[in-house]
């Protein structure tokens, strides 16, 4: 297994090539306001910006006055990774685990590339399902970063909890904890960028969601395996715990379940048919109620270049109107 010093060398060659060739200031833009910060309130000038008066201030001291605002120098950059026995699920070569570390390692290269700060909160729950956190709050820096990265990296997958209920009740506890942590931190400033990483299975909101959506901005990377996207008999593919040219009709398969931690046996049927585009319904719509704008949702395969994921996504929001 590739440790996680020897993937971040491999994905911060591939970053730094991206910014050089192909993203130049596509990540700088991406986000909305980056690029200036409020600076102070100053007497309103013929010629000045009427969009940036301080109408509260005018009122007070009887004439205008405008917000002044200076060239922001970093940006800070919070990844919520939610760490759960389901990201162990691989139809393929790869894990949704794998993909999703991945992906996280490329975003905090590219903000150690582009000199911003960078931190990490992890989200899971111990064998007991107790929530467990690990908080890295944001560096500059490329060594720092690259540090951050690795621990991340290095942190051991979640073992499965005794069933699917209350798996999706103690990850749900977990993640409010972990939102009240993120909301109470001196060292996220307000505005950060907050991206949340999972695989968003169909659940209901985690408390305190509203308030970190007004104060952050808010991303949703989501990883899909095959298996979700298309009913396992539409498949064609084969790899790790994969099928060679997919379920037969009628046909049954033995598939392991992280969630329950141990074998399931699946069947291709009307009514199996069924639960899964019900359930690709509910996630969809969860999705969408937790990220409302599109532009705000990445959602990747694990058969996904993650990197050129990565640059479509930022090409997108680049051409946003700000």
């Amino acid at each position: 297994m590739e440790s996680a010093a020897a993937i971040l060398r491999r994905l911060e060659w591939r970053v730094r090539h991206a910014v050089e060739n192909v993203l130049s200031g596509e990540y700088r833009s991406a986000f909305r306001g980056r690029g200036m910060e409020f600076d102070q309130v100053v007497r309103y000038e013929f010629g000045d910006d009427v969009r940036d008066i301080d109408w509260n201030v005018t009122a007070r001291l009887g004439e205008p006055y405008r917000k002044k605002f200076v060239e922001e120098r970093e940006l800070t950059l919070l990844l919520l990774f939610e760490d759960s026995p389901s990201l162990n699920f691989g139809s393929g070569s790869k894990t949704k685990r794998e993909a999703l570390l991945e992906l996280a390692g490329l975003l905090m290269l590219l903000g150690a590339v582009n000199r911003d700060r960078v931190g990490f909160i992890h989200s899971a729950l111990d064998a007991s399902g107790t929530p467990r956190l690990h908080f890295r709050a944001p560096v500059r820096g490329r060594g720092a970063i690259l540090h951050s990265a690795a621990q991340l990296l290095a942190l051991p997958p979640p073992t499965a909890a005794s069933g699917h209920a209350t798996e999706a009740a103690g990850t749900l506890g977990a993640l409010g904890t972990a939102l009240r942590q993120i909301n109470r931190s001196r060292a996220v400033p307000k505005h950060s960028v907050l991206v949340w990483l999972g695989d968003f299975a169909p659940r209901a909101q985690p408390e305190g969601w509203p308030v970190i959506q007004r104060r952050f901005q808010t991303m949703g990377f989501r990883v899909d395996d095959p298996w979700e996207r298309r009913f396992p008999a539409e498949l064609g593919g084969g790899g790790r715990g994969g099928l060679l040219g997919g379920l037969p009709s009628g046909a049954t398969l033995a598939a392991y379940d992280p969630l329950a931690g141990r074998l399931v046996t699946l069947e291709d049927s009307p009514a199996a048919r069924a639960a899964h585009a019900t359930w690709q319904r509910e996630r969809e719509e969860a999705w969408a109620a937790l990220f409302p704008a599109a532009h705000n949702r990445l959602a990747v395969s694990t058969e996904d270049d993650q990197l050129g994921a990565l640059v479509r996504f930022f090409h997108a929001r680049m051409r946003l109107p700000h």
